[in-house]
């Protein structure tokens, strides 16, 4: 499809669609999509797109997150030129189901890929209460956001980590069929079955990640093929549609485990170690991969494809324990707590946001998926979870919804206790299923979890845990069973 009967037929879609506002209800669960009707300069000015997810990446972990003692000017420099929320979460706090809920715009019980994707289950000795069944794989039955955006004539480019292909085996392999080739995507670089490197330095170990100069940083080599891509670096049957909108992905491998960096970076942290920052090599990977988005974010300048391009830069959960300091939230990756699932969440689109405005709006990952359609001007292809934030970017009030949470699983620490969250205003309660207890806070005063208002406020408590309850059975979630 050439640029042109892109357009042609994007108006058509427009047309159709654009002051229409469509609501689909699938099992009684919230799933809503407004389309808005774009401009004609708008709809002959498409957006490229560029979605950035980073794994493992706290809350605090940014310099224009508030942690002083970390350098990501680049980053710092995005966030001022565009929105940043505060209050943003991820589908789950562990890697596969935001991964899927970001492609489909379903919550992660609705799949059923609710843990990270491992060969083992990570069920502690002597558990009571057995983990529901993971889906190790996106099932090529759902359709992704890749996917729809090619049959509206993208180009649409994978770079990174997938982990959304079975059980890695040697070098990633996983299942081929689950591939993001097999999910709309035209070209994939180092998406497999992997959910972290074997190492971040030239030679990989990721079959399909090529090695190309012994000692090279994994996130350098990234960044450069998504430039090369960008300046056009395909095969010559694509020539005549050089010119269509991209929608590249690009979800880094940084700052997974294992914690490797260039050794200046790591000796410059070794000093700056305290409060929000417990590893130097930690720190170090985000000052480097800081740098590496900070040339991208230069050849976007460069290449005059910054004022068309949506950039989205957010992360797939918290951060890992072991590294990073999440203060002022409570607990890390693989937990309901805060510092599990909220994450940071930054969006440029020139035109429509405005330059430097935080948000604190409670918004989730599903949303992304949602927004990006929307700005495209095409109605999701399938019911979606999510609700688009084009409006709340360009100022206009956002209503209020729950957002929940269902991770019945444990996580490969296997220190976390199964169970599930609702946040709704300022309030957020968990349920745990092994005794049934609640636990309520209000995050406006009280961000870091320690004051657990259930037996104060039982009333509201009852309230979110019904809410909690129903949308369970909405979405079909499948709940843990006692061991005996």
């Amino acid at each position: 499809m050439t640029a042109t009967s892109f357009r042609r037929r994007l108006r058509a879609v427009l047309a159709t669609v654009g002051l229409l506002c469509s609501w689909f209800v699938f099992g009684g669960g919230e799933l809503s999509y407004c389309g808005e009707l774009l401009s004609a300069e708008a709809s002959a000015r498409t957006p490229n797109i560029l979605l950035i997810m980073v794994d493992d990446l706290g809350w605090m972990d940014l310099h224009c997150q508030g942690n002083d003692r970390l350098e990501t000017p680049s980053l710092d420099q995005f966030a001022e030129q565009g929105v940043r929320f505060s209050n943003a979460y991820a589908a789950a706090p562990v890697c596969s189901p935001t991964r899927a809920a970001l492609m489909t715009g379903k919550t992660p019980a609705r799949l059923g890929i609710t843990n990270h994707i491992s060969a083992r289950d990570f069920v502690p000795d002597g558990a009571e209460w057995l983990p529901t069944p993971n889906v190790r794989f996106l099932d090529t039955a759902e359709t992704t956001l890749a996917e729809t955006l090619r049959e509206a004539g993208y180009r649409t480019a994978f770079f990174g980590k997938w982990h959304l292909a079975g059980i890695p085996g040697r070098q990633g392999l996983g299942d081929k069929r689950y591939y993001p080739e097999r999910h709309g995507f035209d070209v994939n670089f180092g998406g497999c079955a992997h959910g972290g490197p074997p190492t971040f330095f030239d030679p990989y170990g990721i079959h399909n990640l090529p090695n190309r100069k012994t000692g090279e940083y994994l996130p350098d080599r990234l960044v450069d093929e998504v430039i090369g891509y960008l300046e056009g670096a395909k095969s010559p049957a694509d020539a005549a549609d050089d010119d269509r909108p991209f929608f590249v992905t690009l979800w880094n491998y940084t700052v997974h485990w294992p914690m490797e960096a260039p050794e200046p970076l790591v000796e410059k942290y070794q000093s700056r170690i305290g409060p929000g920052i417990k590893d130097p090599r930690y720190a170090a990977m985000i000052e480097a991969m800081d740098r590496a988005f900070g040339r991208l974010f230069r050849f976007l300048d460069k290449s005059s494809l910054s004022s068309n391009t949506l950039v989205i830069f957010t992360s797939d959960n918290g951060a890992f324990g072991g590294v990073s300091d999440s203060r002022p939230l409570r607990a890390s990756k693989g937990y309901l707590y805060e510092g599990g699932i909220r994450v940071p969440l930054m969006v440029r689109w020139p035109g429509v946001t405005p330059a430097g405005k935080l948000l604190d709006s409670p918004v989730i990952t599903m949303d992304l998926h949602a927004t990006i359609l929307d700005a495209v001007g095409l109605p999701p292809a399938q019911p979606t979870d999510g609700r688009s934030l084009r409006g709340l970017l360009r100022g206009k009030p956002s209503a209020d919804r729950p957002l929940f949470f269902h991770y019945p699983n444990y996580a490969w620490h296997r220190d976390n206790r199964l169970g599930g969250a609702v946040r709704e205003g300022d309030f957020k309660l968990i349920e745990w299923f092994d005794d049934q207890s609640v636990e309520l806070y209000n995050l406006r005063t009280d961000v870091g979890e320690q004051r657990n208002l259930a037996t104060a406020n039982p009333q509201l408590a009852h309230q979110l845990r019904a809410k909690l309850a129903q949308w369970r059975r909405d979405v079909g979630a499948v709940m843990p069973k006692p061991a005996d």
